[in-house]
């Protein structure tokens, strides 16, 4: 019998070319359980009833009038009315008979499974949708999936209950918006063997950054029990980055892990992510686009399967977008309310409107701000009409934060209490313009959009390098013209991320504060020791800047805090004493060589030795900030080399005039000079500059500042060292940027924001 006609095919059976016969997630199911179970990866058994089987269900049932009857003159606007028809047609379908033949051809295969795993399989009935002549419609995350079927009887519940959602209030609008005919889309339903998450783990998969389209990683996301609670948004998920390059090199390279919400334990072990990551490239690379995937792992066995991969569609325009930067920027901040995870990078202000259910949700208008404890796929006809959408649970993989990049609008995920902090009907701002932290403001906040053309940006013969100092921000940030890093800040790794002083880590068990100690036990939770928990975070938070700008230089500069800020850090106060004046005091190089404050920046070397290394991040070169003296500069490079970092560059800030003075002899140490220029011009005029009544004498622009600056570079260039500037002047002073160019310095490192700004002024250099 041909293919087409046939009600049953097995995965053995099946390929993507099936797509029309079996839908998107079946045929994929097929093709991958055919090709690719050869290269390791697990596919659970099964077989799908085709499209064949639900027109001749529907046929036989009459049930095509039923339904056309059911939805004529339909208005997707109202809500209230698609409920009541999607309701009515479900109805139709599930009191509907199963006609015999059919009915025997799925009890015959499921006691085939049965023989295939012994006993009476538990399968899992998961719905995959097509259309005969749209084979390349998507419908997926549309329909139901039912779990842990056991029986016969059973099984042909499950299947007509799969059928029926084909009627969900979300496809119908869905179908509508597209212009499908419904009576023209089939529903082929997929039986497989049932993987016990539920006592194991489950959860997605991204073969790119979901928020920013970065293709070079691998995202993760996990949770203990079933991966349904991820995109319910009902669990915050453990989330990991695997960064493919030095993946496929042999590397191990998780480049960053973070525990999901109440937890001290993840979900799942580095062996397995590894495992995850390997097995999507080689998905990624079988089907030739980016994928999305669920996994499983089976409590009982301990084996990972993936249950389904679909080609990435939403996150992969994301990568076409990438060939314009699009800035979001407040004008004038108002107050902040509230805080969650942000979701995409744009601005929407409006009225809050909090829904509980879709029962109270037919009076919500278009533009209004939807508040929730979470959203559910039934609730996709409010949220196209939502300018933004803050819910109080749910990370970056649940349901609202999948739906608003699709829709293409700002959400604010995890908030924990803004159903209880926002009142209905007041007017905020919804700001994912900063980062990782999404911002609530109270009121209407004015903010500008800028859009660039990178194709039209031209290629400089010097050198335009970023400096980056959150993590969060890198991914976004490669997608602007660049020659890699010129500064990765530690400060903004260790303040937003470890948050808790070195020497508190390191002197834990020494520590007396009984509320210090708990503080930090519940930070560092998840973690063997406090040494560990610093380094690990310290890398993390470097690798995924490496990793952005791979294989480009990144130029990491050691922890450069000055006494009052590490005193800000949780414990500093035990371990800083008071400066008057802590800009010229104990920072830098001095810090480094201070026997009590050695072993803190030998965790530092171990954590960039961790992304080289360990990540196989060989992109990564290190800076020594504020050395004074030749005597430390040389004592500083012998500790770099003895705590382990060997064969890699290492850079010296030039921000005090004795560099200036002995360039000559520090470039004899180090592999080249990177010009901080904003503590150079405070040092060079004498003035500190956080004194506010003296700041406007601190420019960069200052003739004594401007010669320093082309003495060193002319020294860089005869002695064949590199020779960069990290600091503010470039990005504030277009004409200072010309005069460095003109100087001939190799790179100019600008801050994120000024790039393009200073790219297009200087293209017009004659």
């Amino acid at each position: 019998m041909d293919k087409k006609q046939k009600y049953i095919l097995w995965f053995k059976d099946i390929s993507i070319e099936d797509v029309s016969l079996v839908g998107g997630k079946n045929a994929s199911l097929g093709e991958m359980f055919s090709k690719l179970t050869d290269e390791g990866i697990r596919i659970p058994s099964g077989f799908a009833l085709t499209a064949s089987a639900y027109r001749h269900f529907i046929e036989e049932n009459k049930l095509k009038d039923k339904i056309k009857a059911v939805l004529k003159d339909l208005n997707i606007a109202n809500v209230k009315d698609i409920q009541k028809r999607g309701k009515k047609i479900r109805e139709h379908v599930l009191n509907a008979h199963f006609p015999e033949n059919l009915a025997k051809e799925v009890r015959f295969a499921y006691r085939e499974l049965c023989r295939e795993y012994g006993l009476k399989v538990s399968v899992a009935v998961r719905s995959s949708a097509t259309a005969e002549d749209l084979p390349t419609a998507s419908f997926a995350g549309q329909h139901e999936t039912y779990l842990d079927i056991k029986g016969e009887e059973n099984l042909l519940v499950a299947v007509k209950k799969c059928m029926s959602s084909l009627f969900t209030d979300r496809a119908i609008v869905y179908r509508e918006e597209k212009g499908f005919d419904h009576l023209k889309i089939a529903l082929s339903v997929g039986v497989q063997k049932m993987i016990r998450s539920d006592i194991g783990s489950a959860g997605v998969m991204f073969t790119m950054d979901t928020e920013t389209g970065f293709p070079n990683v691998v995202l993760i996301d996990s949770v203990f029990g079933i991966g349904e609670n991820i995109v319910k948004g009902r669990i915050t998920p453990d989330e990991f980055y695997v960064f493919k390059p030095t993946l496929m090199q042999g590397y191990p390279a998780i480049i960053r892990k973070d525990l999901g919400g109440g937890r001290i334990k993840f979900s799942l072990g580095d062996k397995d992510i590894l495992t995850l990551a390997k097995w999507a490239c080689l998905i990624e690379d079988h089907y030739k686009t980016h994928q999305d995937m669920e996994w499983a792992k089976d409590g009982l066995t301990g084996e990972l399967f993936i249950m389904q991969s679909r080609p990435e569609t939403v996150h992969a325009s994301l990568l076409q977008k990438a060939r314009y930067y699009e800035e979001y920027k407040v004008r004038s901040a108002k107050k902040i309310i509230l805080t969650g995870i942000a979701v995409g990078s744009k601005i929407g202000s409006g009225k809050t409107r909090l829904i509980s259910n879709m029962k109270n949700a037919s009076n919500f208008k278009k533009g209004e701000i939807l508040v929730a404890k979470m959203t559910d796929p039934d609730w996709l006809p409010i949220m196209r009409l939502a300018s933004a959408i803050i819910t109080d649970e749910g990370g970056k993989t649940a349901h609202a934060a999948i739906v608003s990049r699709e829709l293409g609008i700002p959400a604010i995920v995890g908030t924990q209490k803004a159903t209880k902090i926002l009142k209905p009907g007041e007017i905020v701002t919804v700001d994912c313009s900063q980062g990782q932290e999404g911002r609530i403001y109270q009121g209407k906040v004015s903010f500008d959009i800028k859009k660039y053309d990178l194709k039209d940006i031209e290629k400089l013969k010097t050198k335009i390098m970023v400096n980056v100092g959150t993590p969060e921000a890198a991914f976004k940030n490669s997608f602007l013209p660049h020659d890699g890093v010129g500064l990765a800040r530690e400060e903004f790794i260790i303040a937003e991320k470890i948050k808790i002083h070195p020497l508190a880590l390191l002197h834990f068990n020494k520590l007396k504060d009984k509320k210090l100690k708990e503080q930090i036990s519940k930070i560092t939770a998840g973690y063997k020791n406090k040494k560990e928990y610093f380094v690990q975070e310290l890398a993390e938070g470097v690798a995924q800047i490496a990793a952005a700008f791979w294989p480009k230089e990144v130029i990491v500069r050691f922890s450069d805090f000055k006494t009052n800020e590490y005193k800000n850090l949780i414990g500093g106060y035990l371990f800083e004493g008071q400066e008057s004046n802590p800009m010229l005091g104990f920072r830098g190089a001095s810090r480094y060589l201070d026997k009590e404050f050695q072993p803190a920046f030998r965790m530092e070397c171990q954590a960039i030795k961790l992304c080289r290394e360990v990540f196989g991040l060989k992109n990564i070169s290190v800076m020594v900030p504020f050395c004074r003296t030749i005597e430390e500069g040389r004592e500083v490079r012998g500790l770099i080399e003895k705590f382990g970092l060997t064969d890699l560059k290492v850079y010296m800030m030039c921000e005090i005039p004795s560099n200036v003075i002995l360039a000559e002899e520090f470039l004899e140490i180090f592999d080249g000079y990177s010009i901080g220029s904003n503590d150079l011009t405070q040092l060079a005029l004498g003035i500190d500059r956080d004194n506010a009544k003296i700041a406007h004498i601190g420019d960069e622009r200052n003739e004594a500042v401007k010669r320093m600056i082309s003495k060193v570079i002319k020294i860089c260039l005869e002695k064949k060292k590199y020779c960069g500037i990290c600091g503010q002047a470039p990005s504030d002073y277009p004409e200072f940027a010309e005069f460095l160019v003109k100087e001939g310095i190799e790179s100019i490192s600008l801050n994120p924001d000024t790039v393009i700004k200073t790219i297009l002024h200087l293209s017009k250099m004659k």
